[in-house]
């Protein structure tokens, strides 16, 4: 495996339901995934975006739309199917090359589950990084914090809209930054 100085960060919204109420028939699908690129070098993050996608085992419910910001009429103007997303990643980010990176294990393991699901290869490659384990063990906490929180913690502020993938993806890249300065 090629090692960089680039990280691709990802972060996803899915599909959710008050108090994890799964209804029956229904699976958690991503809706979208934020993504950027933290170059360890020059210290900067670029290529942030969203990538809405559209589920196809659930829909979006008011509960959702209230955390994420995500409305069914934006899938419907905007969204691309799971597998369109993958291979847009694979096209702009050549993620197989790359260390990629997530706050806590929720976006590795949607993406497996449902790259599975699809019968497609994850496009991302097998070295994944939990910025939340790392910013615990960096600083030795003896429990793991929230994105805001661990913000909050660096003294640094929250750029964007909690639950917006591409904000959350940024804001994750911030703080890996910080531990890896």
């Amino acid at each position: 495996m090629k090692t960089t100085n680039q990280i691709i960060i990802v972060d996803l919204e899915a599909t959710c339901w008050e108090n994890d109420r799964i209804p029956i028939g229904q699976k958690v699908d991503i809706i979208e995934m934020g993504i950027c690129k933290l170059d360890l070098i020059s210290n900067t993050i670029s290529q942030k975006q969203s990538i809405y996608v559209i589920p196809e085992r659930s829909e979006i419910n008011r509960f959702c739309t209230n955390l994420t910001g995500i409305t069914p009429q934006l899938i419907k103007e905007k969204g691309i199917y799971f597998e369109e997303a993958c291979e847009k990643i694979r096209d702009e980010y050549n993620p197989e090359l790359l260390t990629w990176a997530g706050y806590g294990n929720f976006d590795r393991e949607q993406i497996i589950e449902q790259s599975d699901w699809l019968g497609i290869e994850n496009p991302f490659s097998g070295q994944y990084l939990n910025v939340m384990y790392e910013f615990k063990n960096h600083f030795r906490l003896h429990k793991s914090m929230g994105l805001k929180r661990a913000l909050d913690y660096l003294k640094m502020d929250f750029e964007g809209h909690h639950h917006s993938g591409a904000d959350d993806a940024y804001n994750t890249a911030k703080i890996l930054n910080k531990i890896l300065e």
